[in-house]
């Protein structure tokens, strides 16, 4: 099959190129609402994740279907309310506003200070603690239409917005926030796409100059970057198609981005470097003619389609398997991230498949020509020793061969050190924190924190209990009693009947932090008084997102590791070597965890102290997907090796010194990437790059450097046992990447004399 996808392409580059060019201009055009519909962001939800058929997800749309219409408020601090010359004066402003609220169509009601006096106690809510302060509120109608709300939800923030601009001018000092569901996703939506332009503007630049001095020139270095931007530009089309099928998180786009760029950059060092190493054994010459003509060329790229092109498919699918595991976890925020990455995988595997060896074969032979760069001085030598020439000897090789003489050694080692860093782990607290992700310094985050501080009455409770029924005012009152009496339970609001005989028990804690270890004993203190309480907020929700992840892991892992399997024997005809790299891998995995659980605490700067809950589920599939890319990268060589008839210890370090430089600088382009990302200003994207940096600097330097060659060395030709008939079923799709050096040797020579002006 890629032996036949490689003369195809070879054939037909220019159509390759142009179909990609028109797939990718079209996701672009599509993505940002540049071709009718919505901007790919405006698509997307900002939510706290939920679980569906869990009692914090019935609790939560309970609550969401007794609400009525949306609202808009304008809090307003600086203001002293008990002067009454200030509020006389203020009144005119508010009046005018008034009206232009209630004029907006979907406004239901308007409630400020001036439309319903103090001391009427339904003002109070409204009116700071401190007397220092008021909101304003709009409630907009109920069962608006989605565009609806939208619309008369921006048409009220900005009349509240000049009616604040007139307050701060008329009281020096005076600050006001308008603020609204709309406003909140907006603002999230805002970092997001903000953190993903400057991770992209750090760690693009930075990933070309790493591959320059892999590759020695800036056009093999480039090849790398166009498939990732083929792929993250598709990848972003994927997502707003699948937005219109199943609900997605923005942080979907930022996931997809950060994978696409890493796998593109990785499979696209893979492919270039083996076609370097394709034409400098077919012996292409610098002649005449275009490239595309070349017949060396055109073996070259036809043996990296059947060689790095199927390696590169057993890692898609292996990582694409990883992913698409989080589908067996209930929550929905798992499920739209595991299709959407799932997707730019595929991406990423076809661009490197066919868009790349296109590009290669219209401009292959410029890679016979000595780089520019190599005549500067200095950076030649460099370039050098770090270029992608594959020799049997080098670096790698005498650290293959240093490892294989202390092997049981350095397989004690490195397992002790990744025992240690596996030890945070047991202190692992997974969160769900919602609103308190609103970086420092946005308005969002200082309007909620002003609720906090002075308007208590109108700030979100800890905790809502929602009853199945109405059991009356005396079961209520004994319901709230013990509530009340449980640890940290500060106060029991008064019940609030909703629709349908719901009624809620809103609950404040005395607590800092609304999702630590306190917190959740408390909502499980509260399910445990009475079991049809339904309890929804920060605290219940980590705690059914938790049970979720524990509840599907089992058959998520199952999945993963048998399909893993499965495609590794297929790959090397091995039983034992698929069998140790789930084990590292799981180890390496745990490892990376532990170190990311030591980072994110409140011992080294951090709010609060513990892993976003589903950060933790991305963080175990796209890391074990990526230690599988390394383990591909390397089984491909050693396998190549042993199967030509080098000893399993020759194999081993051969395949070291030829796939090391391989993995050690797609490890460290990835790692580019991913810290690029780790420096955002959201927690969960903070998270999702720190993490997988980690997963891929211990995968690539501890594990694929050390253990896995020694333990290698160690089981020596047993890596390759599986019984007979298995072993013959195996080779119908195994790798076969031994070059035909003969055939090569045989077409260089007729086509070495042969001008190729016009083929």
């Amino acid at each position: 099959m890629f032996a036949a996808l490689g003369r195809g392409i070879t054939r037909h580059p220019f159509l390759v190129i142009a179909a990609w060019l028109l797939l990718t201009i079209a996701s672009a055009a599509l993505a940002i609402g540049g071709v009718g519909g919505q901007a790919i962001f405006s698509r997307l939800e900002t939510s706290e994740p939920r679980v569906p058929g869990s009692g914090s997800e019935r609790a939560a749309a309970i609550l969401d279907g007794s609400s009525g219409g949306s609202s808009v408020r304008l809090a307003v601090t600086g203001v002293d309310v008990s002067d009454a010359g200030l509020m006389t004066r203020l009144a005119p402003k508010m009046a005018a506003a008034r009206t232009d609220l209630t004029a907006i169509s979907g406004v239901r009601t308007v409630v400020d200070p001036w439309s319903i006096p103090p001391p009427d106690p339904r003002i109070l809510p409204y009116l700071a603690t401190d007397a220092r302060g008021f909101v304003v509120q709009v409630v907009l109608a109920d069962g608006l239409a989605s565009a609806d709300e939208r619309t008369a939800s921006e048409a009220v923030a900005n009349r509240l917005r000049a009616f604040g601009a007139d307050v701060t001018t008329a009281v020096p000092g005076a600050t006001a926030i308008p603020s609204s569901s709309h406003l909140v996703v907006g603002a999230i939506n805002h970092v997001m796409e903000s953190d993903l332009v400057r991770a992209e503007a750090v760690s693009l630049p930075i990933s070309l100059v790493v591959m320059v001095l892999v590759f020695g020139g800036l056009l093999a270095a480039a090849m790398p970057i166009i498939g990732a931007i083929a792929s993250i530009l598709g990848g972003f089309g994927a997502v707003l198609a699948l937005s219109y099928w199943m609900k997605l998180d923005s942080v979907t786009v930022n996931v997809v981005t950060v994978i696409g760029l890493g796998l593109s950059i990785d499979y696209g060092l893979l492919v270039v470097s083996r076609f370097r190493e394709e034409l400098a054994v077919a012996g292409v010459a610098i002649m005449g003619g275009p490239s595309r003509h070349d017949p060396l060329v055109q073996l070259a790229v036809r043996r990296t389609v059947s060689t790095a092109g199927r390696t590169v498919a057993f890692s898609a699918l292996t990582i694409a398997t990883s992913v698409l595991g989080l589908l067996a976890m209930s929550p929905t925020i798992l499920r739209g991230i595991g299709v959407a990455a799932a997707s730019v995988v595929v991406l990423a595997l076809l661009s490197a498949v066919t868009l790349l060896p296109a590009v290669l074969t219209v401009s292959g032979r410029r890679f016979a020509r000595p780089s520019v760069l190599r005549r500067v001085p200095g950076f030649g030598t460099l370039l050098r020793l770090l270029g992608d020439v594959s020799t049997d000897e080098g670096a790698f090789s005498r650290l293959a061969r240093w490892v294989q003489r202390r092997s049981w050694w350095i397989i004690a080692g490195a397992l002790i050190l990744l025992t240690i860093a596996i030890v945070p782990l047991g202190g692992l607290q997974l969160r769900n924190s919602g609103l308190s992700l609103l970086p420092k310094g946005s308005d969002q985050r200082a309007y909620f924190q002003t609720l906090d501080a002075s308007f208590p009455h109108l700030a979100a409770p800890d905790a809502y209990v929602v009853t199945e029924t109405d059991p009356g005012d005396a079961a209520l009152s004994e319901v709230s009693r013990r509530i009340a009496a449980l640890d940290h339970v500060k106060s029991v609001d008064a019940p609030y009947r909703l629709k349908d005989g719901h009624v809620l028990l809103q609950v404040r804690f005395d607590l800092a932090d609304g999702g630590g270890k306190d917190a959740t004993s408390i909502v499980t203190g509260i399910r445990n008084l009475d079991p049809t309480l339904m309890v929804a907020g920060e605290a219940a929700g980590q705690l059914d997102f938790t049970r979720a992840l524990l509840h599907g892991f089992p058959l998520a892992s199952g999945l993963v590791v048998t399909a893993t399997f499965l495609m590794l024997f297929l790959m090397t005809g091995s039983l034992l070597v698929p069998l140790k790299a789930l084990l590292t891998n799981a180890v390496s995995i745990a490892a990376s965890l532990g170190i990311a659980t030591w980072i994110f605490s409140t011992a080294h700067g951090f709010a609060v102290t513990g892993l976003e809950s589903y950060i933790v589920a991305i963080a175990v599939a796209f890391g074990f997907g990526l230690a599988m890319d390394y383990e591909v990268f390397l089984l491909d060589r050693v396998k190549e090796l042993y199967d030509t008839g080098k000893s399993n210890d020759e194999a081993v370090r051969f395949g070291l010194q030829r796939s090391g430089r391989i993995i050690t600088s797609a490890a460290s382009v990835i790692v580019v990437v991913f810290i690029g990302f780790g420096t955002g200003s959201l927690i969960p994207i903070q998270q999702i790059g720190v993490t997988l940096a980690i997963v891929v600097v211990l995968d690539s330097t501890l594990v694929r450097m050390l253990l896995v060659p020694a333990t290698m060395t160690v089981l020596g030709d047993l890596n390759w046992w599986a019984p007979g008939p298995l072993k013959s079923f195996a080779q119908r799709f195994a790798i076969d990447i031994a070059p035909r050096r003969a055939e090569d040797a045989a077409m260089a020579a007729r086509s070495s004399g042969q001008p190729r002006h016009a083929r």
